[in-house]
């Protein structure tokens, strides 16, 4: 199965790939084989790169932070403060490298109540001001139990597209697919720091799966 925001995409890596298959036949010798393999490449990692495996959430999903996308943690900060939060909260950081599956799932069930997009700057994702300068889209919800959460697509030095299907308003459940992001970039994941938390940094998380922390009822 395909992300269906890359249909395009793949569509052009398709006549991409023709068009040096072509080229390379009607240039014969030795140098055929290099425009095959282009053409292959070139069909190959973008098939790769959307692709969008099935994912089956926990089943207390409903009391649990899920992962909303694949990657690495590589940042968990306590006691920041951040305006959707009433007091201290912890961010958590994935960083998609362009070999992840990228597209984006909710992390945890709720109402979302405010739906935002920013245009922005392209630092690398790592960068320590990458949430604040990069473009980015960013939510914030209620999960039935009273708990905030608050979560952003940000795009990294390759990652230039933001694609999200959600709004202000939308009732969504836990591991339900709501975006993408294409070729590299971050999730940032904010919840309030009394939030019991199964993560850390240098861990994998596999989007709509992987369990992050356990709200309280």
């Amino acid at each position: 199965m395909f992300a269906k925001e890359g249909y395009t995409v793949i569509t052009y890596s398709f006549v991409i790939g023709l068009i040096l298959a072509v080229t390379g036949f009607l240039i014969g010798s030795i140098w055929a084989y290099l425009f095959y393999a282009l053409s292959l490449f070139s069909i190959g990692f973008t098939l790769y790169f959307f692709r969008d495996p099935e994912r089956t959430p926990p089943a207390n999903a409903d009391q649990l932070l899920v992962a909303p996308a694949d990657g690495k943690v590589i940042l968990l900060n306590k006691g920041i403060k951040h305006d959707f939060f009433d007091g201290p909260c912890t961010q958590i950081s994935i960083f998609l490298s362009p070999l992840d599956v990228h597209v984006n799932r909710v992390p945890a069930t709720g109402k979302i109540i405010q739906a935002d997009y920013y245009p922005g700057e392209y630092l690398v994702a790592w960068h320590e001001k990458a949430s604040e300068l990069n473009e980015r889209s960013e939510f914030g919800m209620i999960h039935p139990g009273g708990t905030k959460v608050f979560f952003r697509q940000i795009t990294g030095y390759i990652a230039r597209r933001i694609v999200f299907d959600i709004k202000e308003g939308d009732e969504v459940k836990a591991g339900a697919k709501f975006g993408m992001m294409k070729f590299g970039s971050r999730m940032d994941i904010l919840v309030p720091d009394d939030t019991e938390l199964h993560i850390k940094p240098g861990d994998r998380t596999v989007a709509g799966e992987s369990v992050m922390g356990v709200f309280q009822k």
